[in-house]
């Protein structure tokens, strides 16, 4: 895959065809786009789309991954290539870690810990000061992931409850909220975490890792790459909550005008390469 190649946004139903070594964007508005295979590292869906197994061939060939949003912003699910960089070796060396008690429980503690880090980083060092000294106490007593995770959600409710004061009412996320969210906070923030573990899904398939071994999350998850909620879990906060808090920025404190539901104008859009 070449490095200058770059993630493709789906923003509007359409449907992919091939033309030779080209994607053909098809829109039921406007004309035809087409997209150079070796400009694609990978292909975010918004909206509806309609592929074909000539597509298909042609993605696998290159390794390029689709992955899928849902109507409220969650991650739906991937089109993902076939495993060619899967090493016997290290996924051997990957489940003798995860079934180590103490090590899998180290390298847990390790993750809450650098999420939560991020989240205080990003939404409020010094509110969040005594609830980190809080949560970094619980992960030092913490035996089970089941533990390590209660105590990550108590931080988190800590923290989204600071968000809330320094975001405007229209944005303010009272509570976290999924499938559907309840208001605008909640669905941006349920839109950059699905797009966040899509692209942690598109790194992990490149390296020689199971996506489906943990060690935070259960390895038991039929519906989601487990590593890849565990990695994803120490970069939402950047991107999520700090975009949140720029966009409550450089907006107005009034709702505007249109909805948070309002379709999306944009149908395909090249994003860089983060």
């Amino acid at each position: 895959m070449p490095t200058a190649a770059r993630t493709y946004w789906l923003t509007a139903p359409c449907r992919i065809r091939r033309k030779d070594q080209s994607l053909r964007i098809e829109r039921a508005e406007g004309s035809p786009v087409h997209i150079p295979i070796t400009d694609v590292r990978d292909i975010v869906a918004c909206e509806a789309v309609d592929i074909n197994t000539a597509v298909i061939s042609l993605l696998n060939q290159h390794r390029i991954n689709v992955h899928f949003l849902s109507h409220y912003g969650d991650y739906a699910g991937s089109l993902l290539t076939s495993e060619t960089s899967v090493s016997g070796q290290t996924v051997t060396a990957q489940v003798k870690l995860a079934d180590d008690p103490a090590a899998s429980l180290r390298i847990a503690r390790a993750i809450v810990g650098s999420a939560a880090a991020n989240i205080r980083r990003v939404v409020d060092r010094k509110l969040l000061a005594r609830p980190m000294t809080v949560l970094e106490a619980s992960i030092a007593e913490a035996t089970t992931r089941e533990e390590l995770m209660g105590a990550e959600g108590t931080f988190r409710r800590s923290a989204w409850a600071v968000l809330d004061t320094r975001l405007p009412e229209w944005l303010q996320l009272g509570g976290r909220s999924r499938r559907p969210p309840l208001n605008a906070g909640n669905a941006f923030i349920s839109y950059v975490n699905g797009i966040v573990y899509a692209r942690v899904l598109s790194a992990v398939r490149l390296t020689p890792l199971h996506s489906g071994i943990a060690f935070l999350h259960s390895t038991m998850e039929r519906q989601r790459h487990s590593l890849v909620l565990d990695l994803a879990e120490v970069f939402k906060p950047l991107f999520a909550e700090r975009l949140l808090l720029r966009l409550a920025g450089r907006g107005s404190s009034s709702r505007p005008t249109s909805t948070w539901t309002s379709t999306r104008r944009c149908s395909v859009r090249p994003g860089a390469s983060w």
